[in-house]
C-alpha cells in the first residue's frame, strides 16, 4: 500500500481482460471498477480454506513492498537479490562468470545464473523495473590498483579484462531502459585516478538521462562490521523527471549489532591459527611497526564491530582474529562470516572454506541493499500512484516512437 492506495502488480492476463473489458461495458475507469469490487467483496463471506489459522497461505503470502521485477548482474553470491527480495522484488534474471558463486546462488535461489555477461546479448535480457549490480570492484579499489601497479599492469577503464565491463552494464542499461538502476562498488570509486574514472561512470549515466543519486554507506549499522561501499541509485529522467523524491535511508534504529552476536560458541579446532602461522604474524606486525606502517593482523573487540572482511581473508585471517584467553587466537569460521555479512544461517554453505571466505569476502550486505532499495520502491510508488495513474510505463525508446511500452507486469491502483 502507498498511502491510501492499493497497487497490485502480476495480474494474470485473462484477469487484466477481464478488468478491460468490464470497464469498457459499464464506461467506468479501473479505480471506479476496483472500488465498487472490492467494496462487493467487503460484505461476502471469506472462502474458508483461504486462510489457514489466520495466516496466508506460504505461497500467497504478500511481500514487505511493492511488487517489482529486477535483473541481477555481476550477482555473486545473491546479496543485491536478497536485499531486494525482502522489498517485493523479483528476479527476472541473473549473471555470474565464477562458477563457485554459480554453485552457491543455485543452491540459494534455486536457478543458475547465465554466464559471462560479455557473452550476453542484451536483447536476450527480459525486460525489468530495476537493474542492480555490483560489478567488479578490483579495477577501482585500493587493494586492487596497488596488486596492478606492483606487477605494471593497466588498472581502472585500461584494464581490458575488467575495467571495461561497466561499458557492458552501460549497453544493457541503454538498450533495455530500466525506470531505475542500483549499483554498487567500493568506497574508493570517486577517488579513483583522482576522480577520473568516476566522472566517465557518473558522465555515461548521465549521458543515458538517468538521474543519479550516490552516497558512501558504512554496514556498521546494520551489521558488526565496518564496510563503506558506495551505492549508486539513477532513474530515468524520461519518466521520473529531474527531480525524483529520492533520500538514501537513515540508520536504523536501535543499537548497532555487536560482533559477540554472531560468533559461535563451539567453534571447530581447525580455525585456530597454528603455531607457525601466529608466529609469522606477530614478526611481520612487528617489522611494520618499525617502518612506521600500520600491516598488521587485527583482534576483533566482542563488544564492538570489525575490520572490513576482504576476499583474502582465507589466506590468514589476520585482519579479523578472535582471541581465546591465553591461547593462540583463531580466525572467523564461514559460518560467522556469513552472520558478519548479514546472510542467515537458513542458506547454507555449498563450497569450501576457501570459496566461501572469497564469496563473503566480495558479498554486499543484504540488510543495507534493503533499506536502500525500500527508499526507490518509494519513488515507483510516488510515480505510480501520483504521476502515471498506476501503470508504470517505460520511456520511448531511441527510434523516438510517440507509442510509450508498458513495464512487463500489469498494475492496477486503486
Amino acid at each position: 500500500m502507498a498511502g491510501r492506495s492499493i497497487l497490485v502488480r502480476d495480474i494474470p492476463p485473462q484477469v487484466r481482460d477481464w478488468i478491460t473489458q468490464e470497464c469498457g461495458q459499464r464506461s467506468v475507469s479501473q479505480q471506479e471498477l476496483m472500488l465498487h469490487l472490492l467494496e462487493q467483496a467487503s460484505s461476502a463471506p471469506l472462502q474458508p480454506d483461504l486462510f489457514r489459522n489466520g495466516q496466508l497461505p506460504a505461497a500467497a503470502a504478500p511481500a514487505s513492498g511493492m511488487p517489482f521485477g529486477f535483473i541481477d548482474l555481476f550477482a555473486g553470491i545473491g546479496g543485491l537479490r536478497l536485499g531486494l527480495q525482502r522489498v517485493g522484488g523479483r528476479c527476472l534474471f541473473s549473471s555470474e562468470w565464477d562458477r563457485y558463486c554459480k554453485k552457491t546462488y543455485k543452491t540459494w535461489f534455486g536457478e543458475e545464473p547465465a554466464g559471462d555477461i560479455t557473452k550476453i546479448l542484451a536483447a536476450d535480457i527480459p525486460d525489468h523495473d530495476l537493474l542492480a549490480a555490483g560489478f567488479p570492484c578490483q579495477p577501482f579499489s585500493i587493494a586492487g590498483v596497488s596488486k596492478k601497479n606492483s606487477l605494471g599492469l593497466a588498472h581502472g577503464f585500461k584494464d581490458a579484462t575488467q575495467g571495461n565491463l561497466f561499458f557492458n552494464l552501460a549497453s544493457v542499461i541503454q538498450i533495455k531502459r530500466p525506470p531505475a538502476i542500483l549499483l554498487e562498488n567500493v568506497k574508493n570509486l570517486q577517488s579513483h585516478d583522482q576522480g577520473r574514472t568516476w566522472n566517465v561512470i557518473r558522465s555515461t549515466l548521465e549521458d543515458l538521462e538517468y538521474r543519479i543519486f550516490t552516497r558512501v554507506i558504512d554496514a556498521a549499522a546494520w551489521v558488526p562490521q565496518h564496510r563503506e561501499r558506495i551505492f549508486i541509485v539513477g532513474f530515468d529522467r524520461r519518466i521520473f523527471g529531474d527531480n525524483p523524491p529520492f533520500e538514501f535511508p537513515a540508520k536504523p534504529d536501535g543499537e548497532p549489532p555487536k560482533l559477540k552476536s554472531i560468533l559461535e560458541p563451539d567453534p571447530d579446532p581447525k580455525y585456530t591459527l597454528s603455531a607457525h602461522l601466529w608466529e609469522y604474524l606477530q614478526e611481520y606486525a612487528e617489522r611494520h611497526k618499525e617502518k612506521g606502517n600500520g600491516f598488521g593482523f587485527g583482534f576483533g573487540n566482542p563488544d564492538g564491530v570489525t575490520r572490513t572482511l576482504s576476499a583474502r581473508y582465507y589466506k590468514d585471517g589476520s585482519e579479523i582474529l578472535i582471541a581465546r584467553g591465553r591461547g593462540r587466537p583463531r580466525r572467523l569460521t564461514p559460518c560467522e562470516c556469513a552472520r558478519l555479512m548479514g546472510f542467515p544461517d537458513s542458506l547454507p554453505i555449498v563450497v569450501s572454506d576457501t570459496q566461501a571466505y572469497k564469496q563473503f569476502g566480495n558479498a554486499v550486505v543484504p540488510g543495507v541493499v534493503t533499506a536502500v532499495a525500500s527508499q526507490i520502491v518509494r519513488v515507483l510508488e510516488w510515480h505510480l500512484v501520483e504521476t502515471r495513474g498506476g501503470c508504470l510505463v517505460k520511456a520511448p525508446s531511441h527510434n523516438k516512437s510517440k507509442e510509450r511500452t508498458e513495464s512487463a507486469r500489469v498494475l492496477v491502483s486503486v
